[in-house]
């Protein structure tokens, strides 16, 4: 019983006097305060950067029918068409400058001068792709029918 009393006792007096000591004073030794980095938010990119990070069947090889996946045809595009001689087509991220090459002549049987690729914000390869003086890329567009 004895030993219940003196518990008792001793956290009726930390009830009383309080558990907490008084906050020490923090010695500065700079002039300038430094706010603390305290907050850490993570990462939510809108589309995963890496093909690991995406669940999918893995392809053996890409075709041609999977490098091009459309012409574009904005107001742009069309711009680059007349002025360029120039087609732009989205594309597989994983497809290089030389798949595109023989995937344009492989389906349209079109000789390209010169590619420039980038992607764009939302993930998705768009292929700038040049054509010889040859060839005009309107009458291209008009065989491919996005025109």
């Amino acid at each position: 019983m004895h030993k219940i009393e003196s518990k008792a006792k001793s956290s009726a007096k930390a009830a009383i006097s309080g558990v907490s000591k008084k906050p020490q004073k923090r010695v500065r030794t700079s002039t300038s305060f430094r706010r603390p980095h305290t907050l850490s938010t993570p990462r939510r990119p809108t589309y995963a950067r890496s093909l690991s990070t995406v669940v999918a069947p893995v392809q053996a090889a890409i075709d041609s029918y999977s490098i091009i996946k459309a012409p574009l045809a904005t107001e742009a595009a069309m711009r680059k068409m007349e002025t360029c001689n120039t087609l732009v087509f989205l594309c597989d991220v994983r497809a290089n400058k030389h798949h595109i090459r023989a995937a344009v002549k492989e389906l349209y049987g079109v000789e390209s001068l010169k590619i420039n690729t980038l992607v764009r914000p939302d993930g998705v390869k768009k292929a700038y792709v040049r054509l010889s003086a040859e060839q005009d890329a309107m009458d291209i567009a008009g065989k491919i029918g996005f025109i």
